[in-house]
């Protein structure tokens, strides 16, 4: 092979290497999940942090997280994790006297997320009034086809916990009672069936009914 073939043999290898190098780099950019590094490898969790650090800056995340990317890298774990929306993450996530929590709706969108169930609805109580004074959840299991049906959550089980006599419970709010009773019992249905949807967390109203509802402030997560 002659010397001027050898160059433009090398300079083809150069620019092979050069095109690998580059679609490597890209797939690091453009592929950062959660599920791929461990939170040991600084190299990676730094350009994941950087993304938090953008996102806390912006006025469309609630304004708890704002000026926090530690609390926003762990929403998009939690996102990531949960395959779900960031933004329904970000609108979703409470601190309750200290712990993260989901909101009240959350527990009802968890059954939809999850991908298992099918047909959701609420059945509903009655007492001898005609009035409402329970609820319960139950969903259609995608995989076998088997009805799921959650704890009833009833008037006597919220005398029985005391949730009705925290300062400022939502459970004696006229028109709201019906509202907390699909919050409560989603949130069983979801804690006796996909219980992976809530990450170990609890919702706010299930912190506020055994802590009390004094504190209304939503404050940022530190790690």
């Amino acid at each position: 092979m002659s010397e001027k073939e050898n160059v433009v043999v090398e300079e083809k290898v150069e620019e092979a290497g050069e095109v690998k190098e580059e679609k490597a780099v890209a797939n690091v950019t453009t592929n950062l999940t959660f599920n791929e590094f461990s939170w040991l490898d600084i190299n990676t969790a730094t350009k994941i942090y950087g993304l938090a650090k953008g996102l806390s800056a912006s006025k469309v995340v609630p304004d708890s997280f704002r000026g926090d990317p530690a609390s926003c890298m762990i929403v998009m774990e939690l996102a990531d994790r949960l395959k779900m929306p960031l933004m329904a993450v970000f609108q979703n996530v409470y601190i309750v006297n200290g712990k993260p929590s989901w909101s009240g709706k959350y527990c009802i969108m968890a059954i939809e997320f999850s991908g298992k169930f099918e047909s959701p609805e609420y059945i509903w109580y009655h007492d001898k009034d005609g009035n409402v004074n329970g609820c319960s959840v139950q969903a259609v299991r995608k995989s076998n086809g088997k009805l799921c049906v959650g704890a009833k959550i009833d008037w006597d089980t919220v005398t029985g916990f005391g949730w009705n006599e925290k300062k400022g419970s939502m459970w004696n709010i006229p028109g709201q009672r019906e509202q907390m009773f699909m919050y409560r019992a989603a949130e069983y249905f979801v804690n006796a069936f996909c219980p992976e949807m809530f990450a170990g967390m609890y919702s706010e109203y299930s912190q506020r009914d055994i802590s009390g509802y004094e504190s209304k402030e939503t404050v940022q997560i530190k790690v």
